[in-house]
């Protein structure tokens, strides 16, 4: 396993290599830069730019120097721990994606929370139950999940929370809250705010999941090794549990990479929707606008967590799985 560990590792060095190639050359195909888009659109409002301070900043910034030099210095700074500077925030890229992780982390982990508790007792039930009603009815409520837009389901949130429960879902928390320090009553706020978010989002997810637990327990229920369990009188319970179960898991082990990334970066279109404080707005705005370094290094930072997530899930899954080998040597 160390052995297997140690290999996993020395491949991640020039997976991220790479990554962060394509990440720099696609964020820089479209043509200009951040401070010809801010000049662009100063002079669309009528704005007149200063632009000895714009040239002064592109070479303070090395906007002058090759694409190859420019590269170089942006991975090493990453290296040592510095993710730039944003141009448009005028802030180290460190403390703007800080102020909106926390918050970003506390929707994503409850998004994943529900999704698991509302997704395993409807997978096992559709799965042992099959062509019951119950089964039709489970299958059709979450393939609407699966069909309705999650920016269309705000939209019907915002208003049903509005009327029903006068609850306006407009960001996280109330707005006398805002940029304000965490506090019992701001998190009260938090708490009253983050339902909406939790169900539209994991909605899509929870459908796909009782999909694929339910179509991988099936798989499982039908081999012989379970066949023979109950024909020996084991307890459809225990023997659900034992093996059938534990092999339809594989999934939820392998989603662990996908999973990281996810929690830090959320729903894009549900947060601007409804104006949530969290990552996914700042990298669309950040990518827009061709603020590189923003938009870079946050890149790179998912890029990180998948593959430490995608470790993480085949370590789990050769734990889990006896029948997962490590090695691709042939068996006799």
């Amino acid at each position: 396993m160390l052995k297997y560990i140690f290999k996993r590792i020395l491949v991640m060095i020039p997976t991220l290599f790479v990554t962060s190639v394509l990440i720099f050359t696609v964020i820089n195909l479209p043509e200009g830069d951040y401070f010809e888009t801010m000049v662009a659109e100063m002079q669309a409002q009528g704005e007149k730019a200063d632009m000895s301070r714009v040239e002064f900043l592109k070479k303070e910034y090395g906007f002058d120097k090759p694409p190859a030099e420019r590269y170089f210095w942006w991975v090493t700074g990453l290296l040592r721990g510095d993710m730039g500077y944003s141009f448009e925030y005028q802030l180290p890229v460190r403390d703007i994606v800080g102020d909106r992780l926390l918050l970003t982390m506390v929707v994503s982990f409850f998004t994943i929370i529900f999704t698991w508790i509302v997704a395993f007792p409807i997978g096992i039930y559709s799965a042992t139950h099959q062509y019951s009603w119950g089964d039709y009815g489970l299958t059709f409520i979450g393939m609407l999940g699966l069909a309705i837009p999650h920016f269309l389901l705000a939209l019907i949130f915002l208003y049903f929370a509005n009327i029903w429960f006068g609850t306006s879902i407009g960001g996280l928390v109330d707005p006398q809250y805002l940029n304000q320090p965490m506090s019992w009553a701001k998190f009260k706020s938090v708490l009253e705010h983050l339902w909406i978010p939790v169900i539209i989002i994991g909605a899509g997810g929870t459908a796909g999941m009782i999909r694929k637990l339910r179509a991988n327990l099936l798989d499982e229920l039908q081999k012989q090794y379970y066949v023979t369990a109950r024909a020996k009188g084991l307890p459809p319970g225990k023997a659900l549990r034992k093996y059938p179960l534990r092999m339809a898991l594989n999934f939820f082990i392998s989603d662990i990479g996908d999973i990281l990334p996810s929690v830090v970066s959320g729903a894009e279109i549900v947060a601007i929707v409804l104006s949530l404080q969290t990552t996914g707005p700042l990298l669309i705005r950040a990518l827009q606008s061709q603020d590189m370094y923003l938009a870079g290094s946050f890149l790179m930072f998912l890029s990180f967590l998948t593959v430490i997530g995608v470790l993480i899930s085949d370590i789990a899954l050769a734990i889990l799985d006896p029948r997962i080998r490590l090695q691709g040597t042939a068996t006799k």
